[in-house]
């Protein structure tokens, strides 16, 4: 194949990013480069809602709990404290726990900071919740990992909550959660999961269906799209295009290329994307799951749009750099 230097990725519910660089832009709200950008407008999430719309511990958003991290077991050291002073930690503790998180998590929590100021000058991010060593959350919570922080800002004013969530989903969290009128939750994907070291991407030269029938590249995507997507459930909807967060002009990846028979459907992705597919050879489609694309085998089923049904999947290319 030609080769690709365009590349997107995308998770799952219309989050898209495209790997092109704009000369004097940098991607996302966190540090850029060139000239400053004026704040953008944002739509605020609706209370209860979450983004994307998949269950927390799913791999289309931070993925699956991997046990408790305590002060004296192995795992601690994947810990690591954050001491910005852009950021106010409310360490009602007063043990520093909330300090504590997983490398990934402060990146996110770093940038997330820098857009705050940025919407609303003399405001901090405020931490009220991160790492937990004394149980004070739900079975298997992702604060028990560091991988989970709730946020509000420094002058506790509600009516910034909804801008906040988005501001969030923007600073690149795997999951956030307008959970109360109290707080925000976020949460991010563990250091070791494929996801999290490599994401999940299309060429640039791919194409989507948006809700009026007509298809578009990824790359010419514009925020309010709506793009044909598959909720938690496998169950097509259409998802709102939100933004492009990374960019890359010239890296090279390792694509996937899979395709279908009759009619023939073919989807080049790499290894950490997504695919909807049956847990076995039947007709129960209420068994159908999230699966990598790296993990996709010869003769299972695939959902292919605009089909009722998924096809066989009858061939498989081994992965190629592109």
């Amino acid at each position: 194949m030609d080769e690709m230097l365009l590349l997107t990725r995308i998770v799952l519910v219309g989050f898209v990013c495209l790997s092109f660089v704009s000369s004097g832009l940098a991607c996302g709200p966190g540090r850029g480069y060139g000239r400053r950008r004026h704040p953008k407008k944002l739509t605020p999430l609706a209370y209860k809602q979450f983004i994307p719309n998949v269950a927390e511990k799913t791999l289309g958003a931070s993925g699956r709990y991997e046990g408790k991290i305590t002060r004296n077991s192995e795992r601690f050291k994947e810990l690591t404290p954050n001491y910005n002073p852009d950021i106010i930690f409310k360490d009602e503790e007063n043990t520093g726990a909330d300090r504590l998180m997983t490398q990934r998590c402060k990146d996110k929590l770093n940038s997330l900071a820098i857009s705050v100021m940025n919407q609303w000058p003399g405001v901090k991010l405020r931490v009220t919740e991160g790492w937990d060593e004394d149980g004070h959350h739900f079975e298997e919570s992702l604060h028990y990992e560091g991988r989970a922080v709730d946020i509000t800002t420094s002058d506790r004013d509600k009516s910034k909550y909804g801008t906040l969530s988005r501001l969030a989903v923007e600073a690149g969290f795997d999951w956030v959660y307008y959970e109360s009128k109290a707080h925000i939750h976020c949460s991010v994907k563990a250091e070791n999961s494929v996801a999290a070291k490599s994401g999940g991407c299309f060429p640039g030269s791919a194409s989507v269906t948006l809700k009026d029938g007509s298809r578009k590249l990824v790359k010419d995507l514009k925020a309010g799209d709506k793009v044909l997507a598959a909720d938690g459930e496998g169950k097509l909807t259409y998802s709102d295009f939100v933004m492009f967060v990374d960019q890359d002009l010239e890296s090279r990846r390792v694509f996937y290329v899979i395709e279908t028979k009759e009619p023939l459907k073919k989807i080049i992705l790499t290894a950490a994307h997504l695919l909807f597919v049956e847990n076995n050879a039947t007709d129960n489609f209420d068994t159908m799951t999230a699966i990598f694309a790296s993990n996709v085998k010869p003769g299972q089923k695939i959902f292919v749009s605009p089909l009722k049904e998924p096809l066989w999947l009858i061939r498989y290319s081994h992965p190629a750099t592109q």
